[in-house]
Formats: structure tokens, sequence, C-alpha cells
């Protein structure tokens, strides 16, 4: 089976200019993004994961085109989405769509639901008519659990809950191949979460959609992901399968984030080895030689330093130079280093 999407080094960098720098100075370069690499399949969902600032909406924004990428990122049809112009982009917006993090902050508070969901049909299908805009509204509308008769109000008479099914509609509506959400549950309350999970997770199932899920909840992604892909400082860690990678992460940084997740048995929760990170995030702006991680992992050693770790193993990669399980003495060596 070909690959929907098909990503080869994608970086993202950012000229930045520091606080007190004379105006003839050089911007410094933020490397948001550093040489990522994935593959997604067609009804596949990736889940992208890792600590703020690791460049999760960054690529997201990347493959999308609202920020400039070099690299390399081929669609099914062959075609480098990296390499086209806005005005060839606009021939993919239809089969690539975005749900945002913010629901209220996303929909256009002037505009009602219906003109909110309808706006991509204009842009995409100005053939179609008003009155079959509306029906297609209307039904989407019903698929993602909003009443018909809403159609007229405005973004401020709804929920949390539901402006992200009005966000969710809205992607919809053109009938895309794949959705880019962007934490789209953070700003919600759990049980609200667990809906708009559940609705994208059958979505996808009745639409055939691929679906790259961006999430700081771990637990979230693994109900919703075939694949996890774990970021750090703009770089891969660790990729895998949902089971291999929640059943047997490699990766330091991988171990560290699960082991923070909570689980509720209070028997297990006790019981569990929590793996403490140290440190603070480096900045992206001066990034650690070698491996980016190796300043806050507890098995860092000098080959560290000196060598990026490339991302190797196949079905189950990893960017380590020593990966597998952490000893109960490198755990010990993090709880003291946390400590201190």
């Amino acid at each position: 089976m070909s690959n929907l999407l098909d990503v080869r080094d994608l970086r993202v960098t950012f000229q930045i200019r520091r606080e007190g720098d004379l105006p003839w100075a050089k911007p410094h370069p933020l490397h948001a993004v550093a040489g990522v690499d994935f593959t997604l399949r067609p009804g596949e969902t990736l889940g992208v994961v890792g600590e703020s600032g690791c460049g999760k909406s960054t690529l997201a924004r990347a493959l999308i085109g609202l920020v400039p990428a070099t690299g390399k990122a081929q669609w099914v049809d062959g075609r480098d989405l990296l390499a086209l112009t806005p005005r060839q982009m606009m021939a993919y917006r239809q089969d690539i769509q975005m749900v945002f993090q913010d629901p209220l902050a996303s929909l256009n508070p002037r505009m009602t639901v219906g003109q909110i969901i309808a706006e991509p049909l204009t842009t995409h299908r100005p053939d179609l008519g008003r009155a079959e805009v509306r029906d297609r509204v209307k039904a989407m509308m019903d698929k993602v659990g909003l009443l018909s008769n809403q159609i007229n109000r405005y973004p401020h008479e709804f929920s949390g809950g539901q402006c992200q099914r009005i966000g969710i509609a809205r992607a919809l509506i053109v009938e895309p191949r794949l959705i880019i959400c962007d934490e789209p549950v953070s700003a919600l309350d759990v049980s609200i979460q667990a809906q708009v999970i559940n609705l994208l997770i059958r979505l996808q199932k009745d639409l055939g959609l691929s679906l790259i899920f961006i999430a700081h909840d771990l637990s979230v992604v693994k109900h919703i992901s075939d694949r996890v892909m774990v970021l750090y400082l703009g770089k891969v860690m660790e990729i895998a399968s949902s089971h291999d990678l929640y059943g047997a992460p490699q990766h330091p940084y991988t171990q560290a984030l699960l082991s923070a997740v909570p689980v509720p048995d209070p028997t297990i929760e006790t019981a569990k080895t929590i793996v403490p990170l140290t440190g603070d995030l480096p900045s992206p702006m001066s990034p650690p030689s070698g491996c980016v991680f190796r300043t806050r992992c507890p098995r860092a050693q000098a080959r560290c330093a000196a060598e990026v770790p490339a991302l190797l193993g196949g079905d189950h990669a990893v960017a380590c130079h020593f990966p597998g399980p952490l000893t109960q003495a490198e755990i010990d060596r993090a709880r003291s280093a946390d400590a201190a």
C-alpha cells in the first residue's frame, strides 16, 4: 500500500533577534523542527507527543504551508507539498485540513455556524448551489453531533466542546483525506475530551480518514493512535506502533514521559517506577551537541556529546546510542540529579 504522506528531513528555522542585539547584528537561527522523517499510511492515525517547545505544532503548520519549511513532504500522487507555490498548494487544501487547539479562537465570531462550516465549500466547490451547500452543512452538523436548527447561531452561544465539533465539521465538509489535529482536546474538560476523541475515531472509520494527532496527554494518544512519534527539540527520538511504544519504550525520554502518565489503579500507580526528567528543556537556539537529549539523560556518555544518533530500527525506530530499558542504578542517578 502506498503511503499517503512521506516526510523526509523536514526542517523549520526561524530567524530571531535577541533582546539587546544591535540593529545591524545578524539574527540568530531557532531550529524549531530539525530534520524529521516519518510516513503516514491511508486510514492511519499517527500520534505526535513531546514537551511544550518540542516542535509539534510547528511541524503541523509546516505540513499545511502556514510556516516556510525545507525538506520533502511527498503526497500520495508524488508531488512534494513543500515545493509548491501558494497557488499550487490551493489544489491540496481540500485534501489536507486542520483542527486547531483553541476551539473558540479558531472560529470567526462574526459568522454563523452555518457560514463557518460552509466557508471551505464556497472556496473549493464554487459549482455548488446555495441550497446544496446548506444541505451539506446540515448533514455534516448531524454527523458531528450538532443540531441542524443551530445553523444560524454564533460561536459564543456554544460550549467549548460544541465549538470543537464545529471546527471538526468545518474541516470535514470538503471530504479531506488527511486531518491534522493540533491538541484538539487540551482546552476541554475530561468528559468532553472523551466525547471528542470518540467522535474522531468514529468519523475516521466512517470516512476513511488519516489523522496526525498532536497532544500532551499520552493516555489520549494511546487510545486513538496506530503509531506514535516522540519529538524532542525538533527531532524524532522514537517512533513505533502504539502497542510497542507503550509496551516496551526504548528511548530514555519516552520512558520518562510514559512514567509520568497517571494510572487510575492506585495499586499500580503506587508500584510503578517513576523516571524523573532532570533540568529544563534546552533552548532550540543553542541545542546541545550530539544527542539533544543528553543533558537530561541518565545514560549519557561521551559518545552522546560527540555524535548525533541516527533514527534506526525499522518499524520500531529509536534515535539513541544506548537504547533499552533504564536500569535501577540509572533511575536512582536521575532522581539524585533531580533532587539536587
